[in-house]
């Protein structure tokens, strides 16, 4: 298999795409970001990179918290117009209805299957953007998206992005942690 050179950037072959929402001067922002993830266990972490220059980041200095909104496929044109539009020059507190959890402070999207707040915990400055990491406060799923009490992804049918493109989530190929133990060295 010939592997051809491609050059450096910050490649990762899907991530999931979230709203990230914070109070600005006290309105609801949500700006779409696609470079989410885990960053801890214990204590529950997530972080995300959000550009230096990008409204939100500002509320999120401002109060200390913010949220990660997973939105559904059926949720990507308002999705991809909060990541087309500043919050600096447009309101864009009406595109989800906001309500407010545990924290008080960080607005979530209501309609989104699933809302995670966050206290922020640290921001890494990596060049154009702030590696922005949260302690989970709390997460809020829709009752109709989990089976067994946890959030289940064939009912969330989150928003894939790759490549500039947006994708949904396939079938299930298998179970982890458990697939491994086939393999048998020759």
């Amino acid at each position: 298999m010939e592997k051809i050179p491609i050059g450096p950037m910050p490649y990762m072959s899907v991530m999931p795409t979230v709203l990230v929402g914070s109070n600005v001067k006290g309105k609801p922002n949500y700006m779409a970001a696609a470079w989410a993830t885990v960053a801890c266990m214990a204590p529950p972490m997530v972080c995300v990179a959000i550009n230096k220059g990008r409204y939100t980041w500002k509320g999120i200095e401002e109060n200390g918290t913010f949220s990660l909104n997973i939105p559904s496929v059926a949720q990507m044109v308002e999705t991809d117009h909060c990541g087309l539009v500043s919050g600096a020059k447009e309101d864009k507190s009406g595109v989800f209805r906001s309500v407010y959890g545990t924290l008080k402070t960080a607005p979530l999207a209501a309609d989104c299957p699933v809302n995670i707040e966050c206290r922020l915990f640290q921001s890494v400055d990596c060049g154009s953007h702030l590696l922005v990491i949260g302690e989970v406060a709390e997460i809020h799923a829709e009752k109709s998206c989990l089976t067994d009490g946890k959030p289940d992804i064939a009912k969330i049918d989150p928003i894939v992005y790759a490549h500039m493109e947006y994708f949904g989530v396939g079938k299930k190929v298998g179970k982890a942690f458990s697939e491994g133990k086939k393999f048998r060295k020759k």
